[in-house]
């Protein structure tokens, strides 16, 4: 499937920063920090990164997470200031990415560098259906977090 795309910043048109999978088996598609120099991040706060490009899905059945970068959080404590985000089939602006500097050391973010990934999933419209009360139990009922136990 074709998704257009608007290329905002000169660099990306660039084979070696253009948005693409990283590897065939990838899920996702490195976004990367369109900046002019490096941002630190200090402890527990977060920056606000141009991605350098807009896209326009244009499907009611798909739509678009910006997820983060497993690596980035595990080793570093960088995540999404926003946990994840999505993107509408209609929206046509800027995709931006929230860091959030979860760790107790300074972060720098160097221009180009990747930051997030962008995932296209399949959506499902729904319609709600009223009731007073559900047709069967389900075997979970109404618990909640953690209802089962650790183990």
């Amino acid at each position: 499937m074709k998704i257009d795309i608007k290329i905002l910043n000169k660099n990306l048109k660039k084979k070696k920063f253009f948005p693409k999978y990283s590897t065939t088996g990838s899920a996702g598609i490195d976004l990367r920090a369109c900046i002019s120099k490096k941002i630190n991040i200090k402890k527990n706060e977060s920056f606000l990164f141009s991605t350098g490009i807009s896209i326009y899905i244009n499907s009611l059945t798909l739509s678009a997470f910006i997820i983060p970068r497993s690596g980035l959080g595990h080793k570093n404590g960088i995540i999404l200031g926003n946990s994840v985000g999505l993107i509408d089939s209609d929206y046509q602006g800027e995709i931006m990415v929230s860091l959030w500097n979860r760790s107790n050391k300074l972060y720098c973010v160097n221009p180009y560098d990747r930051i997030a990934q962008i995932v296209f999933v399949p959506i499902k419209k729904v319609t709600f259906n009223v009731v007073k009360n559900f047709s069967e139990k389900s075997e979970r009922g109404i618990f909640g977090f953690g209802h089962t136990g650790k183990n």
